[in-house]
């Protein structure tokens, strides 16, 4: 394997063969890294962290380190990111803690850009894309395809729909919508479908016209959450989509950004 001689890497780790660790960086504990998985210079990887194949990770960024909050006692808690990933500079990820299932988890295909920060216990899918200094708070949960914009923030516990997007610098303290388009010009509010990037990964027409209907029902025609779910499901056509957007918000927690 490829391990830089200016690379510092713990007796307990586990690295495939054709791994690539660069310059300065550091690997301490029983961390494991999949095959032709590059760390391209100064990363740090800590603790208890699997990083499956393929992926790429910039100078300085910094995985699998002991969480921040002030419950974590030092319990045994892990870290996992799939494959493909690629982890852009300044970017931190910390592991789990026992009050919230002890593992941060992200998927596959995933773009984390420069300076974005995932925070314990958040659970992120596949083909995500967090646009630089996107801040993710503990117990996040981001399903698969979502953007998170710029220097927007979300808050613990909130979940953050499929296919969603979420414009730059918004302050997220609900659940955002599958589907939705989601802005804050203080506070957060749903704009109808993210038509745009639906169009982009095949949607149908027809699909994207009755998650607009289902979208605008919700949030312009004056109703209270279980109203407008009853209208949707008498005026929309129905579709698998239309299940998972009403699923979504019978399940929420937090309540929605409508």
């Amino acid at each position: 394997m490829a391990i830089h001689p200016t690379a510092i890497v713990s007796p307990q780790a586990n690295i495939a063969d054709s791994a690539d660790i660069g310059p300065y960086s550091i690997i301490d504990g029983p961390v494991s890294i999949g095959a032709r998985t590059r760390l391209m210079a100064h990363v740090y990887i800590d603790g208890s962290t699997a990083i499956g194949e393929d992926n790429l990770i910039f100078p300085y960024a910094v995985i699998g380190v002991a969480s921040p909050d002030l419950k974590y006692k030092g319990e045994h808690a892990q870290t996992t990111i799939g494959s493909r990933n690629k982890i852009r500079e300044f970017v931190t990820i910390h592991r789990g803690t026992a009050t919230g299932g002890a593992i941060t988890r992200l998927g596959d295909d995933n773009l984390l850009m420069a300076n974005a920060h995932v925070a314990h216990d958040c659970l992120l899918g596949n083909c995500i894309v967090m646009a630089n200094g996107a801040t993710l708070g503990g117990h996040v949960t981001v399903e698969d395809w979502a953007i998170i914009g710029a220097f927007s923030g979300v808050h613990q516990f909130c979940r953050v729909g499929k296919h969603s997007i979420i414009g730059g610098y918004s302050v997220i303290t609900r659940d955002v919508l599958p589907y939705s388009n989601t802005t804050t010009p203080r506070d957060a509010r749903s704009f109808g479908p993210n038509k745009v990037g639906l169009e982009r990964r095949g949607f149908s027409a027809d699909t994207i016209h009755a998650l607009h209907k289902a979208l605008r029902i919700l949030t312009r025609a004056g109703l209270n959450t279980s109203q407008a779910i009853e209208r949707v499901r008498a005026e929309v056509t129905p579709c698998p989509e239309i299940d998972d957007l009403i699923a979504f918000i019978e399940s929420s927690e937090r309540g929605v950004i409508k």
